[in-house]
């Protein structure tokens, strides 16, 4: 009985995967389009969308709630190809 059963569940969620690939290529492809966007309901509200706005994080604010003037630790990664920039004057 499993053995006519599991081709089914395999069926059903490859079609289920297929399904939600879709939706989220054609959300991609009609990004720019506002008809699209209005007639889909999975699409984000206006309200929604942060484009514009300030994040500050807390790790960049003091005690006082400021943004902090310490020098902040950096890390460069292997495949950076821009030369580091030292905030520091050099000495003569």
């Amino acid at each position: 009985m499993l053995s006519n059963f599991l081709p089914f569940v395999y069926g059903l969620s490859v079609f289920a995967l297929l399904i939600l690939a879709a939706r989220i290529m054609l959300n991609g492809f009609f990004s720019g389009q506002a008809s699209f966007k209005t007639r889909n309901s999975f699409a984000k509200k206006k309200s929604d969308d942060r484009t514009g706005l300030v994040t500050v994080h807390p790790e960049l604010l003091n005690k006082d709630g400021c943004i902090t003037d310490e020098d902040l630790l950096t890390v460069r990664f292997s495949k950076d190809t821009d030369h580091p920039q030292s905030s520091e004057k050099p000495s003569e």
